[in-house]
């Protein structure tokens, strides 16, 4: 585990593991929220054992999950009802639907060939769905600190949940952001509304505003804004060489240069054009998150 960093006085940021996950403690008067689960139990019981480490037994109001992939929820299970911290969870009313379609299969082609990811034990994966999913805006009062989880329209996912909270300036994105790495189009991604749904969230931030990131280090406001655009001019180049009648393969060689590794892209070329067409988006993909 990496060390903490304290955000704001009672937020706090602990990354976490090979993906550099950001779990995210919030306190409150009444207890602590804790924001992404990890990618197995044993990861997500470690994300438990460092909060009691540092915050002693307080108690866990709740969890919340950006979306729904398994690196931000696969430990959910550590702490969900019947587990030791026994939280409510919260998170975008359609997970229980991804999982269905997506970190279903991922899991048992997983479990089916360990070799994959030999480090992780997926056999001990139970999908824990949020016990409190969310369709709308929703305040939760933590005490002396509320905070507002705003499910947005399909970008990474279309399962993703946005953390504002208000007196602090502060923004959760999940992997709306990253930082550490690249944008990931993973599965159940949607590449061309994407970079709306940033650049909405960005017509509401202010200077001096913090954003946490899905993975990696807290940003500003303007680096939020080149990401936006950066995934903007994704979109807008698929759907020209779509327009085009380029193929895939075609419309990512089109150009010599991208704002993220062109390796990478496939999978946002063959969302964008299967949306463009009207198909529907493979599901049952084990593709990165």
């Amino acid at each position: 585990m990496s060390a903490w960093t304290r955000i704001a006085p009672g937020v706090h940021q602990l990354r976490v593991g090979a993906f550099d996950l950001s779990v995210v403690v919030v306190e409150g008067e009444d207890g602590l929220l804790v924001v992404d689960s990890g990618a197995d139990p044993e990861e997500g019981r470690a994300i438990l054992t460092e909060i009691r480490s540092r915050f002693g037994r307080r108690r866990i109001v709740g969890l919340v999950n950006t979306h729904a992939h398994f690196d931000h929820t696969f430990g959910n299970q550590a702490f969900g009802p019947g587990s030791s911290a026994d939280a409510p969870i919260h998170g975008h009313a359609a997970i229980g639907a991804h999982f269905a379609a997506y970190e279903g299969p991922r899991l048992a082609a997983w479990r089916d060939d360990p070799s994959r990811e030999p480090d992780r034990r997926w056999q001990d994966v139970e999908l824990v769905a949020p016990t409190h999913p969310v369709d709308r805006m929703t305040r939760l009062d933590l005490g002396g600190r509320v905070i507002e989880l705003r499910p947005q329209s399909e970008g990474h996912t279309d399962t993703d949940l946005v953390l504002f909270l208000p007196a602090d300036r502060i923004w959760i994105l999940g992997d709306l952001v990253e930082e550490s790495g690249p944008p990931m189009y993973g599965s159940g991604s949607y590449p061309l509304g994407w970079p709306g749904v940033l650049e909405g969230l960005v017509a509401e931030m202010r200077p001096g505003d913090r954003v946490i990131p899905g993975h990696g280090a807290v940003v500003a406001p303007e680096f939020v804004t080149r990401q936006a655009a950066a995934l903007r001019l994704v979109a807008d180049r698929l759907a020209a060489s779509h327009a085009g009648g380029l193929s895939t393969v075609e419309a990512l060689a089109a150009h010599e240069r991208w704002p993220f590794p062109a390796d990478g892209l496939s999978g946002a070329a063959e969302r964008a054009y299967a949306a463009l067409d009207g198909r529907p988006l493979d599901e049952g993909s084990i593709e990165d998150a």
